[in-house]
């Protein structure tokens, strides 16, 4: 029979080979006592051990150094035993030279010499150490072979020493069938190169390599899986290198797990993002296009957003709006994570879309619920594509998987957020549709808002527009040229009015109801009818303003309130009368190009009651321009409101223009997107 292989895999050859540590460690003295029971042999170790010098120890009686009197009698028990050729291992106490007693661990045996004298043989060391070596050992083997942790043990050759069985299992090859083998004789699917590299650094340097991942399959597998090692070189008592040991522990559950966390985060910061990001203004388009930049590339390649064209627009109504059996769209935004042709195959902006019952989109709609395509299809391409040309670019753009969410607020469905993949390789999943769903619902709510907002200016613009008077006709003696600029965000309460008077004048009105919205048009329509009704009469500008100062106290809120600057002006005589209600100051722009604000008393808002008006008299000579305007032309939110007048007086003063153009110069340089209403009323007296 062939010899059984060493557990190291090395051949011995001629059986030389460098000592081991572990006789180094338990440091074995040896003594032999003659027949008489005197010491004939005295090892160096027992020196150490005990204390005592070969030239104190030879010839001496054994028991008279070594033994306290009360063990010597047990001790002759035992040597007869040897000498009787039997033997005795255990432990005894033994005087050490300095006075101590040591416990001693022995291994005793009879010895003979040439002539037949009888010996006994005494290998000793110190209890202590050997206990303390079989606990290091035992508890070793127990750590080893019922460590759920992979253990192999390499020889210097990079060659298996020892398996423990959690690692048999990882390998799925027995302890018998690796001894002696190097890593890839035995797991060719694992990264053998990157293990070896790693584990003769670790050989050469000494210093250990923890938690290196490799990724691949053994003979337990039919998948890859993810391994984490950690190489530790081994090291005998004088510092020989024996070999290494790796430690191996399967994470591919624990990279799934940290992997699933990982989305887990991205999904939150995607509703975080889709928190901060969308609805940002209270425009609908705006808000469709934070939806789909969300989307992208988090949670999809592509995202389209659509929604029903009733609601697009802004009938007031949310109710789909068929054309036999179909449902109409309006493509709000597009946006694409990556560059990729699929961008073409969406609805473009702002168009319509007819989409039948078969769609997917359709479906989502009418049904109020996500809709998942895990793997597109050719078949299930047509039903998410505009048409068969649509289909093939989404084919050739390597679009795999579909999911659909209906963007449902307070009840009603606005209309769906489509997603698409094409570069990530993995289909939506449940939890995609999870996401998708709380990121439309989410997104819904702003779209509704946006939508209502702009139901409502479109009716505030629409009463306001209808109250303001429309080109105002040619006066004798006065050119006059208007204009009104809604605010972008919301429509507020600003107006103007010119009002013939009698006897050649003409009233000149801006005024400003404090508030936004319906309400404030309403209370502006009442006040310019009310400040029509009252210029009638011919009241003088400070009158006017006082009763026009009861009559707002009576409308809407108690706490309703406006500003009016009211000019009456007498082209004939050419002067003009002044009386302002909390407004700002006309500018004046006299015949040589000088522009000011006159220096009149502002009064208190309309509304605020109990405070008098006055009214200030000042000359209108011919070619002189009066400029009346609201607040929004003038104010700017990163600079104070006095900037904004100064540059008001900068682009009047010197002018000449016709007076059509200078209202284009004013607003196009003051607020090209107010924040607020604009009312701009410009009048220059002509020949009289």
């Amino acid at each position: 029979m062939p010899e059984r292989e060493s557990r190291t895999g090395k051949d011995w050859g001629d059986g030389m080979a460098a000592p081991g540590g572990l006789l180094d460690l338990l440091r074995v003295s040896a003594v032999v006592v003659d027949s008489d029971g005197r010491i004939a042999l005295w090892s160096p170790e027992a020196e150490r051990l005990l204390g005592f010098s070969a030239a104190e120890a030879l010839g001496r009686n054994a028991g008279g150094l070594l033994l306290a009197p009360e063990n010597r009698a047990r001790a002759r028990e035992l040597f007869e035993r040897v000498r009787a050729g039997g033997s005795w291992a255990g432990v005894f106490p033994v005087r050490h030279k300095d006075g101590s007693t040591r416990m001693v661990e022995f291994r005793t045996m009879q010895l003979r010499d040439a002539g037949g004298d009888v010996y006994a043989l005494g290998l000793g060391t110190d209890a202590d150490t050997v206990r303390n070596v079989e606990w290091d050992l035992a508890l070793s083997h127990i750590l080893v072979r019922q460590s759920p942790v992979g253990i192999a043990v390499f020889d210097t050759d990079l060659r298996w020493v020892r398996v423990n069985p959690s690692l048999e299992r990882i390998n799925g090859v027995p302890e018998e069938a690796v001894l002696g083998r190097r890593v890839g004789e035995v797991l060719p699917a694992l990264d053998v190169e990157a293990i070896e590299s790693r584990m003769r650094r670790v050989l050469q340097t000494g210093e250990p390599l923890l938690d290196q991942q490799t990724i691949g399959r053994t003979a337990a597998d039919s998948e890859d899986h993810t391994y984490s090692e950690s190489y530790h070189r081994l090291e005998d008592a004088n510092g020989r290198v024996l070999g290494l040991a790796i430690a191996v522990l399967d994470v591919s559950e624990r990279q799934r797990t940290a992997a699933e966390i990982a989305k887990a985060r991205e999904r939150l910061a995607v509703i975080a993002d889709a928190g901060m990001c969308i609805g940002t203004t209270l425009d609908l388009r705006q808000t469709a296009r934070e939806l789909a930049g969300t989307a992208v590339p988090e949670l999809a390649d592509l995202a389209a957003v659509d929604v029903l064209d009733s609601v697009a627009g802004l009938g007031g109504t949310t109710a789909a709006l068929q054309v036999e059996g179909s449902l109409v769209f309006r493509a709000l935004a597009v946006a694409a994570g990556y560059p990729t042709d699929a961008i073409g195959a969406a609805d473009p902006v702002g168009e319509l879309a007819s989409y039948s019952a078969s769609r997917v989109i359709t479906q989502s709609v009418q049904e109020r619920r996500p809709i998942l395509l895990q793997r597109v299809s050719g078949s299930t391409m047509r039903r998410i594509a505009r048409d068969d040309s649509a289909a093939e670019t989404l084919r050739q753009a390597g679009v795999h998987s579909y999911l659909s969410a209906p963007l449902m607020a307070r009840g009603e469905v606005l209309g769906t957020l489509s997603l698409y993949r094409t570069v990530n390789a993995r289909p939506f999943d449940d939890q995609d549709l999870t996401l998708a769903t709380e990121l439309a619902a989410r997104a819904a709510v702003c779209i509704d808002n946006a939508r209502l907002y702009g139901r409502e200016r479109s009716t505030a613009l629409t009463l306001q527009r209808s109250l303001l008077p429309q080109e105002p006709p040619d006066y004798d003696g006065i050119e006059v040229a208007c204009r009104y600029l809604p605010a972008v965000s919301e429509v507020g309460g600003d107006w103007f009015d010119v009002l013939p008077l009698r006897r050649g004048k003409l009233g000149l009105v801006v005024g400003d109801v404090m508030g936004k919205g319906v309400h404030a048009a309403a209370i502006m329509g009442q006040l310019r009818t009310a400040t029509r009704a009252l210029a009638r009469l011919d009241l003088p500008p400070a009158e006017l303003l006082y009763h026009l100062d009861d009559i707002t106290a009576s409308l809407g809120d108690s706490d309703s309130m406006a500003t009016c600057l009211y000019v009456v002006c007498d082209p004939r005589h050419g002067r003009c009368e002044l009386s302002l209600a909390g407004h700002l100051p006309p500018v004046l722009v006299d015949p040589a190009g000088r522009a000011e604000f006159p220096d009149i008393s502002s009064g208190v808002p309309l509304g605020v009651g109990g405070v008098p008006f006055s009214t200030e008299e000042r000359e209108l000579a011919e070619g002189t321009l009066l400029a009346l305007f609201t607040d929004g032309l003038v104010e700017r939110r990163e600079v104070s409101i006095d900037v904004g007048l100064q540059d008001l007086l900068g682009l009047l003063g010197g002018t000449r223009l016709p007076l059509e153009e200078t209202c284009d110069v004013l607003l196009d340089a003051l607020n090209r997107e107010p924040d607020d209403d604009v009312a701009l009323l410009l009048a220059r007296r002509g020949n009289g």
